[in-house]
């Protein structure tokens, strides 16, 4: 008798984002109080662990950046509107 092997795989998900680019930016032109720097720091540390296979590690620091870089824009952003209000 034949017998057939079926093996089935998990799907991979993909693997978190780091945000690096963002944070990159940020600390370039938005670095309010070093947030950008900060933010920076917690994506090569989110890479960093993404490299080694620490998912978790790598999404807990991808995270933090990314609320970061969404703090940094806001103030940005705030910032700019009130500068405009002035002026004009």
């Amino acid at each position: 008798s034949r017998s057939t092997t079926v093996t089935v795989e998990e799907p991979l998900s993909p693997p978190p984002r780091d945000h690096l680019v963002w944070s990159f930016f940020t600390s370039l032109y938005g670095n309010f109080c070093c947030l950008g720097f900060l933010a920076f720091f917690f994506s090569v540390k989110s890479r960093d662990r993404k490299v080694l296979g620490d998912y978790s590690g790598a999404l807990s620091y991808g995270s933090t950046a990314k609320c970061l870089n969404i703090t940094a824009l806001v103030i940005n952003i705030v910032i700019v509107l009130i500068v405009v209000i002035v002026v004009a």
